[in-house]
């Protein structure tokens, strides 16, 4: 197994995707109650992920693995498990690519989510845990022959999204620092493989949830962990384990991750309706929350970039949030 993404299959792996997704756009975030926070000589640029198709990066992975099966294990079709972004994304892959996805999500994903995962033309069964999940996933594709679509494990699934960290080294000029989002560690590892090989002196810092930190609680003890227990409202960033590939891969890449609570995580979404006109869900607004919090006095008077990926919530949802 390869230790991480080459630049070169990055490269690679974004001509093979093609029109199949968007080379979302980047932009300078200039809003004054941002710059008071932050101070005046600190740039942030800001990848527009949101406005990927599906509405996050999920379909830049599962469309790398299936485009890598065989004709006659496309034609079987694809599973998956999910709390919604990744079912969603599976959904639409498996459409554009003219095969069937059966997709496991726990009974507490967003009602949203599900519906379009449906729409999309999947089929969903819902589990009673995320732990449940991932065992019935794998009866599935025991029973049904299904090709398996991990939602972040995998160097298929790292050097799909390590395409959106070399879009936007395209983009911007070159950073002083990089804020990702960390839950399974699938877009993180493969945005900072492909940011590190371009600018070798780029800080990556990592922002996960207080109540899911299997990546940081991993980087503590050496080795992949699994979660007693998960308590988060930024559910796409709420995987019940890491994974040894992309736990590998972020070790090497990421310099270091900080913690933000679900109080922080409101304050970002707020932040970033007020200040940029986005509604985005919970783990959609993570790295606003680490450059507002944990990691602002580290970034101040520098060049650094965010992501803002994730915007799959109803109105009444988001409401509710941020209110």
């Amino acid at each position: 197994m390869k230790k991480f993404p080459t630049l070169e299959e990055i490269k690679k792996t974004r001509e093979r995707l093609g029109t199949l997704i968007q080379e979302t756009p980047a932009h300078l975030w200039t809003d004054p109650r941002l710059t008071e926070q932050v101070g005046k000589g600190t740039e942030v640029f800001v990848k527009l992920e949101l406005f990927q198709v599906t509405g996050t990066f999920k379909p830049r992975g599962a469309l790398n693995v299936m485009l890598n099966l065989s004709p006659s294990q496309l034609k079987q079709g694809v599973t998956a498990v999910s709390a919604g972004n990744h079912a969603i994304a599976t959904a639409y892959a498996a459409k554009a690519l003219g095969t069937s996805a059966k997709v496991v999500m726990p009974k507490t994903a967003n009602p949203l989510r599900i519906k379009l995962s449906r729409d999309l033309g999947a089929e969903i069964e819902l589990a009673e845990s995320p732990l449940e999940a991932f065992a019935r996933v794998k009866q599935i594709e025991e029973e049904e022959g299904r090709s398996f679509i991990h939602p972040f494990e995998g160097p298929l699934t790292l050097q799909g999204t390590g395409t959106a960290g070399w879009e936007f080294t395209r983009q911007v000029p070159e950073l002083d620092a990089m804020i990702l989002p960390i839950g399974g560690g699938g877009l993180c590892g493969g945005f900072a493989a492909a940011l590190k090989q371009v600018w070798p002196d780029i800080k990556i810092y990592g922002v996960e949830p207080e109540g899911a930190n299997a990546m940081f609680q991993s980087f503590q003890q050496g080795q992949p962990v699994t979660l007693d227990h998960i308590q988060t409202i930024a559910d796409s960033l709420a995987p019940p384990k890491t994974e040894p590939y992309t736990y590998s891969v972020c070790r090497r890449f990421v310099d270091e991750i900080v913690l933000v609570g679900d109080g922080q995580l409101k304050e970002a979404m707020r932040h970033l309706f007020h200040g940029m006109k986005l509604a985005v869900e919970p783990a959609g607004a993570a790295t606003t929350a680490g450059l507002l919090g944990p990691l602002k006095e580290k970034i101040r008077g520098k060049k650094v970039g965010i992501i803002v990926c994730g915007t799959n919530i109803d109105i009444e949802d988001f409401h509710n949030i941020v209110s």
